[in-house]
């Protein structure tokens, strides 16, 4: 599988982006990343950066880029087939921050349309909605995700944020999931980390 990195999503621009808004963004991370900077600097990102510019500024490239992008959203995220998701102790808590840091990613990059459907789920995550309705159901009751009545789609709520955060330092699965969440298709690697209960 190649790796797949969404270059919107390293950009923190929307797919929607103006040409405008995709060149002042570059520069400014551009400059924060550029290896003459002593404090920031990253070549490889700084590397990466230009790869994206190069292709979201050019009308052409961006077609294509966008078109190969849509049918990898329609893909599984290979992080969802680890073990951790699929057998074990903590597999529901897995899938809890699973769905969350899904809907995290979406709240961060796409404000309008910040929320998924149980479809969306059950496409990214390669489960089936069985396997998902008690998530849910936690998911709400916790007051960590809302239910949007008219589109039935769910969306992370500031209480959800604050536990996908919070467990960040101490949960290596979490972090693997906001890379997961965040565009990247590259298959992570198993280092047996759970997530701590919910």
């Amino acid at each position: 599988m190649d790796d797949f990195v969404d270059y919107y999503e390293l950009m923190q621009i929307s797919p929607n982006a103006e040409p405008q808004t995709i060149q002042r963004v570059y520069k400014m991370l551009a400059a924060r990343c550029h290896p003459d900077n002593p404090e920031t600097g990253d070549v490889a990102k700084f590397l990466e950066l230009q790869k994206a510019y190069n292709i979201l500024s050019d009308p052409d490239q961006r077609a294509a880029y966008d078109a190969h992008q849509k049918s990898e959203q329609t893909q599984p995220l290979p992080i969802f087939e680890m073990k951790e998701f699929v057998v074990g102790i903590d597999v529901e808590v897995n899938r809890r921050l699973g769905m969350l840091c899904l809907l995290y990613n979406c709240r961060k990059t796409s404000p309008d349309h910040a929320s998924l459907s149980l479809l969306d789920f059950e496409a990214k995550m390669a489960l089936p909605r069985e396997y998902l309705e008690f998530t849910v159901w936690y998911l709400r009751e916790k007051d960590f995700v809302q239910r949007d009545e008219r589109t039935s789609n769910f969306s992370i709520t500031s209480e959800g944020v604050d536990f996908v955060e919070s467990n960040l330092a101490a949960n290596g699965i979490a972090k693997k999931l906001l890379r997961a969440a965040n565009g990247s298709r590259s298959r992570p690697e198993s280092d047996g980390e759970g997530a701590p209960p919910a």
